[in-house]
């Protein structure tokens, strides 16, 4: 995943070209949510914007939660927002507002990363976010910021956190964490409504939509002539999937959303792949794709919020 790859001059046809008029008219709007760094006075967590890469000009936003227990350390969450790979921010309003609401219920430090976005930078610009970002989590001791990262995370539970096409970079990190010696392991990664795909349908994919998937692809890889079928995409077609770098993984899934067949194919891939960790499926029944964004207090969100925690704090948490 070399850099100059990112930055390939790209030809958009005529049709991906309609579609991404549309696609930056959704960007116009969805800065009108913005929402700049401050302390959420109904959680009590913290944020606030750190530049990370004066090169790509890549920033994070850090959540830091009032800690129940003062005494212990917190885990960490390297947080990616969906939006198809070229719509959305974690600075907008329902992101900011849904990792307030993580931060708070699940006693971790949060580090979103707002990478660059395709087809301006296509992938892997935001693999390669990532990346610099976890490079950034573990060297920040050397910044004015220490003691909000050095000071309040335990290094030993760092976890991927996304939704949607957000897990698709989650993914990508921890395969890169495992092919790489003497890169930190993760303890896990959490992805959900995972964004994988592939050309042949599986379980309930619609037909009907199957077109704009492929759009949102071909934008994100607009000169690859392999399609949804990339590794990149389709994990099934992937062999270094056994070398994913940490040792458990929480996938959640939704009744009604069109991806729900390839997180449950996840776990089968994972499994038959060699990888030797623990995987879990959670389903929320009658829900659609990142219904938890839209519905922050419904009851299937705050099940998810404390699987989440769960997740981060076995021995405290009981569903």
């Amino acid at each position: 995943m070399k850099k100059e790859e990112e930055n390939r001059s790209i030809t958009l046809s005529s049709e991906l070209r309609l579609f991404y008029k549309k696609i930056q008219r959704q960007r116009i709007a969805d800065a009108n949510t913005h929402i700049p760094p401050c302390l959420d006075p109904k959680t009590g967590v913290e944020s606030k914007d750190i530049n990370i890469s004066y090169e790509t000009g890549v920033y994070v936003r850090l959540y830091k939660p009032k800690k129940v227990d003062k005494k212990s350390k917190m885990p960490l969450l390297l947080y990616f927002h969906g939006g198809g790979f070229c719509m959305d921010s974690t600075y907008s309003s329902k992101y900011h507002n849904h990792l307030n609401q993580l931060a708070a219920q699940a006693q971790a430090m949060i580090v979103s990363v707002e990478y660059r976005r395709t087809p301006e930078h296509r992938l892997p610009a935001a693999y390669n976010d990532g990346w610099d970002a976890l490079n950034w989590v573990f060297n920040s001791n050397t910044r004015d910021y220490q003691s909000w990262i050095q000071e309040n995370v335990d290094f030993g539970r760092v976890y991927l956190m996304g939704d949607s096409a957000g897990t698709n970079i989650a993914h990508q990190l921890a395969l890169r964490v495992g092919l790489h010696k003497g890169v930190p392991r993760y303890d896990g990664i959490i992805l959900v409504h995972p964004y994988f795909w592939g050309s042949q349908r599986i379980g309930n994919e619609a037909y009907n939509l199957k077109n704009k998937i492929n759009k949102f692809w071909a934008l994100a890889r607009p000169n690859n002539n392999i399609g949804a079928d990339d590794p990149w995409i389709n994990p099934s077609n992937d062999p270094c999937l056994s070398s994913l770098g940490c040792n458990r993984v929480l996938v959640f899934i939704a009744q009604k959303d069109l991806f729900r067949s390839r997180g449950v194919y996840y776990k089968e891939l994972l499994k038959k792949s060699g990888w030797q960790g623990t995987v879990e499926v959670v389903e929320s029944i009658g829900e659609d794709h990142v219904f938890h964004l839209a519905r922050p207090f419904a009851h299937n969100t705050i099940r998810l919020l404390r699987k989440v925690a769960a997740f981060l704090y076995p021995l405290r948490f009981k569903l």
